[in-house]
C-alpha cells in the first residue's frame, strides 16, 4: 500500500511538471546556442565627476601602495628621519670630498707640524676669520708649541685653493670653505689641526670617509645580490640546489671571519694600486657576508611560496624570477633591511 501511494504521488508531480511546461508558448523559447548579451551598459559619468576635484585629498590606507605605506610610517619616526638626514650629509661629503675639503689629500705645510685646531670666528670688522698661529721651540725642552698671533686669516665659502681633479676626471680649484685669497693673505686654516707631516686632518678625514662609507655601500649591494639570488633559488627550487647552497653556506661559516680577513689582507700584492686593493677588500667582505641573508631569504620563501598569491602568479605563467623578486621578496622586506644593516662592516 505504501509503495502504491508513493507511485501515485510521483505520477501526480510529473503530470503537474509537464502541464506547467506545456503552457509555455514555443515562440517565447530562446534560439538554440549562446544567449544574447543582456547586461545593462555602464552609466556615463558627468564631466564634473571626472575632474581631479572629485578625488578626496587624503586617501585612506587601503588605497596606498606598499612603498607609500613604508614612506608614511618612516616619516613618523623622528629618530629615523634624523638618522637619514645625517647619512645624506655624510655621504654628500664623501661624494664631493675634493670640493668639501679645504686642502687636497696630500697637501702639507712642514712649518705647521702638529698644529692645533683653528676654530672659525666672526666679527663685524673682519667677518668670518680665524687667528693665525706660529710655531715656537722651547729652548729648555726643545719641544714645539704654538702661539696665537694678532694676524687675522680671512675665511670664506667657495674660495679658490689648491687645484684638484674631481673624481680624477674634471680639473677644478674651488673649495667649499677655506682661506680667502690664500696666495695673497697667506696663513692656514686647520679646522681639526695638522698631523706629524703638516697635513690638514679635516681634509684627510673627508677623503677617508669616501673609502670607508663606499665600502659599506658596495659590500651591501653585493651581499644583497648574492643573498637574494642564492637564497631565493635555495628556498623556491629546493632539491639538490637547496642542498648544495646550504652546504656551501655551512662551509663558509665554519671559517672564523677575522683571521680570514687578516689572511686575505696579508696575501694582497703590495704593488697593487689603491683602486685594486679597494675592490679586492670589497669583494672579500661580500663573499663572507651573504650567508646570513641567504638563510633568511630561504626560510621566508619556504613559508611563502605556497601562498595563494604565489600560486596564482605561477598559474598565470609568471617566471620563477618574477615570482621571487616581485611577489615573495617584498613580503619580508623588513627582515632583509635588518639583515643588511647588521652586515655593514
Amino acid at each position: 500500500m505504501r509503495k502504491a501511494h508513493e507511485l501515485e504521488a510521483g505520477e501526480e508531480d510529473k503530470a503537474a511538471f509537464d502541464s506547467e511546461h506545456i503552457r509555455v508558448p514555443s515562440d517565447l523559447l530562446p534560439e538554440p546556442g549562446l544567449l544574447p548579451h543582456t547586461a545593462p551598459e555602464a552609466p556615463e559619468l558627468a564631466e564634473e565627476h571626472l575632474t581631479p576635484e572629485f578625488v578626496p585629498e587624503k586617501a585612506g590606507r587601503a588605497t596606498l601602495s606598499q612603498s607609500q605605506l613604508i614612506a608614511l610610517r618612516f616619516s613618523k619616526h623622528r629618530l629615523a628621519v634624523a638618522s637619514m638626514l645625517l647619512l645624506i650629509v655624510l655621504y654628500s661629503l664623501a661624494l664631493f670630498a675634493e670640493f668639501a675639503a679645504p686642502y687636497t689629500r696630500n697637501w702639507n705645510n712642514v712649518g705647521m707640524i702638529y698644529a692645533p685646531p683653528q676654530l672659525p670666528k666672526w666679527s663685524l670688522q673682519h667677518g668670518l676669520y680665524t687667528e693665525n698661529v706660529t710655531r715656537e721651540i722651547d729652548p729648555i725642552t726643545l719641544k714645539n708649541y704654538y702661539l696665537k698671533t694678532n694676524d687675522v686669516v680671512p675665511l670664506g665659502f667657495f674660495v679658490k685653493g689648491e687645484p684638484y681633479k674631481f673624481w680624477g676626471l674634471f680639473p677644478a680649484d674651488r673649495h667649499l670653505f677655506g682661506v680667502r685669497d690664500a696666495k695673497t693673505n697667506g696663513g692656514t686654516f686647520f679646522f681639526l689641526g695638522a698631523d706629524k707631516y703638516g697635513r690638514d686632518i679635516w681634509s684627510r678625514v673627508v677623503y677617508g670617509a669616501r673609502i670607508s662609507l663606499s665600502i659599506g655601500v658596495v659590500s651591501i649591494i653585493s651581499t644583497f645580490l648574492l643573498g637574494a639570488i642564492l637564497g631565493g633559488i635555495s628556498g623556491y627550487v629546493g632539491g639538490r640546489a637547496d642542498t648544495f647552497i646550504q652546504r656551501t653556506i655551512e662551509v663558509i661559516n665554519s671559517f672564523p671571519h677575522l683571521p680570514l680577513w687578516l689572511a686575505f689582507a696579508a696575501v694582497l700584492p703590495s704593488d697593487w694600486s689603491p683602486l685594486q686593493t679597494y675592490f679586492a677588500i670589497t669583494l672579500v667582505l661580500s663573499l663572507l657576508s651573504w650567508t646570513g641573508l641567504a638563510r633568511v631569504v630561504r626560510g621566508k620563501i619556504l613559508s611563502l611560496r605556497e601562498e595563494d598569491y604565489a600560486v596564482a602568479a605561477r598559474l598565470m605563467g609568471a617566471s620563477h624570477g618574477r615570482i621571487i623578486f616581485r611577489h615573495l621578496l617584498p613580503g619580508f622586506a623588513s627582515h632583509i633591511i635588518v639583515s643588511l644593516s647588521l652586515s655593514v662592516p
